[in-house]
């Protein structure tokens, strides 16, 4: 029963961990990015030809890097999205977490991230970007080697460069991923161009395709068209490192835990060995009767059986029922206990994610039954070869 009902709430929480993460990844992440080493200049061109690709819905252009956000002297280093709120709507279902309002100056920021620093709708935060580091260096430059009306020039242009942006607070946005919640902030594509001193430049584009699990074949059609140091990335390319740890503790567990049912099997063949010494002499009396070696498997055979169906069908009902309830489970060890068995900040989700899966469950429960059916059918065959004569000798 307890090995049937972990397996079952394992491999579920497990495999709706692994439906959840994706599902986050593909919500706010485009299918398919392009991207270079340096920056895209003649990206309008570029966009035109992704634009026909077969496969290909839409495409937006973006800017995204790292940044230093400022907030009553509270700091954090988050990263920065510049976004086409239009193109980017038709790429990532925006729309679903937030009504976005990336007029002007302005910008869009993860619950999680408002949370760090503090931050309400209205409020203004300074931005500052590591874009500029090398106009800043040269102009450092300039400025040592000055004199006169020429350091003053030089001090002017070192203002200019490093000069944050002040952006004022008009939404806040829950995904419910923690990494995108505490780690992104939207804004305007063109205030990402500034902070970055790009120009009419890009950091990349990107792409939506008609299925995301057949992103990787439109990537195939796009990198024909791709020069150096251009290159395209799918959605799983980038989190590829997520889903193969999932993929791999799933099917560890699996196998961890499936040795409680080896262990409950060897419990009942041990049970079922004793109730063969112990009934020694019955056993003696049905074969000096005339009972056939069948008749006594089938004795210990279905006793195995029962208990081996009866556990099975415990468990499952107990495993779909922790299932059910698991996050009121886990909030009441939380707040009663303090036990936290799901962090956000670890595991970056808000809720503990579950998905059952008929197959598995199936595999799990047959497979338990036939492990503890077999179990019996050792001490069965020995009680069934047991000779009448000797069974009786001091009877």
């Amino acid at each position: 029963m307890l090995g049937v009902t972990v397996l079952i709430l394992v491999i579920s929480v497990m495999t709706g961990f692994d439906r959840e993460l994706r599902q986050k990844v593909i919500d706010f992440d485009a299918h398919i990015l392009v991207s270079t080493e340096d920056i895209l200049r003649d990206w309008r061109t570029l966009k035109g030809k992704i634009d026909n690709t077969p496969g290909v819905v839409a495409t937006a252009p973006y800017i995204q890097g790292p940044v230093i956000a400022e907030f009553q002297n509270r700091r954090l280093a988050p990263m920065i999205r510049g976004i086409d709120p239009a193109q980017e709507e038709m790429v990532i279902p925006l729309q679903k977490f937030i009504r976005l309002d990336l007029e002007g100056e302005s910008t869009v920021l993860g619950v999680e991230l408002a949370r760090k620093l503090q931050v309400h709708v209205g409020d203004k935060i300074t931005i500052y970007s590591p874009g500029n580091l090398g106009q800043i260096l040269d102009s450092i430059k300039k400025l040592e080697n000055a004199k006169g009306d020429e350091e003053k020039k030089a001090v002017d242009q070192l203002r200019d460069v490093i000069l944050p942006k002040e952006l004022t607070v008009t939404g806040i946005f829950e995904t419910g991923h923690y990494l995108h919640d505490s780690e992104f902030l939207l804004v305007p594509i063109y205030v990402g161009q500034e902070l970055y001193g790009l120009g009419d430049a890009l950091h990349g584009i990107t792409i939506k395709t008609d299925n995301p699990y057949s992103a990787e074949r439109v990537k195939q059609s796009i990198e024909q068209f791709l020069e150096p140091p251009e290159f395209a990335q799918t959605w799983i390319d980038m989190n590829h490192q997520y889903f193969e740890a999932v993929r791999l503790e799933r099917t560890v567990m699996f196998f961890l835990l499936f040795f409680i049912v080896v262990v409950a099997a060897f419990g009942i063949m041990s049970t079922l060995i004793t109730v063969t010494v112990q009934k020694r002499r019955e056993i003696g009396i049905m074969k000096a009767l005339g009972a056939n070696i069948g008749q006594i498997i089938w004795v210990f055979l279905g006793q195995g059986t029962v208990v081996g169906l009866f556990g099975t069908l415990t468990g499952l009902g107990l495993g779909m029922t922790l299932i059910r309830y698991r996050n009121e489970f886990s909030h009441w060890l939380s707040s009663t206990l303090h036990i936290e068995i799901f962090p956000r900040e670890v595991y970056q989700f808000s809720a503990i994610p579950a998905e059952v899966i008929p197959r598995d469950v199936a595999i799990i429960c047959v497979s338990a039954f036939l492990i503890c059916s077999f179990a019996a059918l050792i001490p069965a065959y020995f009680a069934a070869r047991l000779d009448p004569v000797k069974a009786l000798r001091y009877e």
